[in-house]
């Protein structure tokens, strides 16, 4: 079994994805296995300049607040934005895979990722090398990153997934997941249902054999009709195989 283990501030923004379809079929079958850690949760209570704590709750059982579990602050050398604290986020990975740290064989087996736009592009060749991780750790970033000293206490590999921004790592965490989870053995029923390790196109077609719409027919390729497999094979290729995806 393959257990992700997911470091971010808004853990509730993955179970509607990863709790449906083919991933959530995959949990269920415990194949893989799905944990959150919140660095909201491993803040410490900080200290005043008069040596006073800040942002401890004033009552006893009282709710946290806000300050009591901010993970932001101020970047060093100016700009824009906050940066999210190294400490909560590397006690949230050492609660995630710590101990697998001191053993050689479980560390061999982990793999941390911290997303980055300038990381190692996330590809089908990629997703296939994870395979071989029972851990896997997701590093998701916000606002303007995270100090970026977590990489020196932790082994980690940067990636990323298309040449572009978004607004923190829970949608290339999803996308990861849902890549590696679906080459595993078990989870797609046959080997040959993942699509780019068979001749496969990017258009594909289903019954009923016309469909009319506003008066107009749309029909299927003749040659997926004819049962001819060397045929439709090569229609597919011509068409735009998924094996060239890498």
């Amino acid at each position: 079994m393959t257990t992700y283990h997911i470091i971010s501030l808004f853990p509730e923004s993955f179970e509607s994805y990863l709790n449906a379809s083919i991933v959530k079929r995959a949990r269920e079958k415990g194949l893989i296995a799905i944990k959150y850690y919140n660095p909201r949760d491993f803040v410490l209570p900080r200290q005043s300049s008069a040596g006073a704590a800040v942002g401890k709750p004033s009552k006893k059982g009282a709710a946290p607040t806000y300050a009591d579990r901010r993970v932001d602050n101020r970047p060093y050398g100016g700009g824009p934005g906050m940066v999210i604290e190294a400490l909560p986020v590397v006690r949230a990975i050492d609660k995630a895979i710590g101990r697998n740290l001191k053993s050689k064989i479980s560390n061999l087996k982990t793999k941390i990722v911290f997303f980055s736009p300038s990381g190692k592009q996330f590809t089908n060749e990629v997703a296939e090398s994870f395979k071989k991780y029972t851990d896997i750790v997701f590093v998701c970033g916000r606002y303007e990153g995270i100090d970026a000293r977590v990489k020196k206490v932790f082994p980690m590999v940067d990636i990323s997934v298309g040449p572009y921004v978004l607004t923190g790592g829970e949608l290339p965490a999803m996308v990861m997941i849902d890549t590696i989870t679906r080459r595993m053995p078990g989870v797609l029923g046959h080997d040959n249902s993942v699509e780019e390790l068979r001749v496969a196109s990017s258009d594909v077609y289903t019954r009923p054999e016309v469909i009319t719409y506003k008066k107009k027919n749309y029909r299927v390729p003749k040659v997926l009709l004819t049962g001819h497999h060397a045929k439709m094979d090569e229609w597919k290729n011509k068409k735009g195989s998924l094996r060239n995806i890498k």
